[in-house]
């Protein structure tokens, strides 16, 4: 599977253990039983799997960093879809040095395109650009590109190659 494909397998996954009350790994090795039985590697399989569950063991930190610069929103009033989102981009751009500030930044544009509501796609490039500034010094020579990064030209995006691991 391409990276992308990686990444919006670890969203849909981050999506659904909001709804499961029982032990969460085995809730995502159950849907990946079902959903991917032969189209991804082993491999594959078990960085997607560790990656939703750390993202998850680190919602609370996530999210206050989210509430810090959501102005008059909420994590608790924000869309599920738009909040995983946010999760995942900012866990990228926090604890994943394989995958550069900028990617982070428009494969969650490209995903709240798809999978937001209305201009959903907007709110989350805001919240991040906005995360950037304040709460990732250590970006400084990405903080520059952020802008275009949301919002790239179709042949200024990212190759699936150069995206880095999920």
């Amino acid at each position: 599977m391409t990276r992308h494909e990686l990444r919006e397998q670890a969203f849909r996954m981050l999506f659904g253990v909001e709804f499961h009350t029982e032990d969460r790994r085995e809730a995502l090795e159950n849907y990946m039983d079902v959903t991917f039985d032969g189209k991804m590697t082993e491999a594959e399989r078990q960085e997607v799997i560790e990656k939703v569950l750390d993202i998850d063991g680190k919602k609370p930190e996530l999210d206050a960093r989210i509430d810090s610069v959501a102005e008059g929103w909420k994590v608790s009033r924000m869309g599920k879809a738009e909040l995983n989102i946010l999760r995942l981009a900012l866990y990228e751009m926090q604890y994943d040095d394989s995958v550069p500030v900028k990617v982070a930044i428009n494969e969650a544009v490209e995903l709240a395109k798809e999978y937001g509501s209305g201009d959903a796609h907007a709110f989350v490039n805001g919240i991040l650009a906005k995360l950037i500034d304040r709460d990732l010094p250590e970006a400084e020579g990405e903080k520059a590109a952020a802008p275009e990064a949301a919002a790239p030209r179709q042949e200024e995006a990212p190759k699936d190659d150069e995206a880095g691991s999920l």
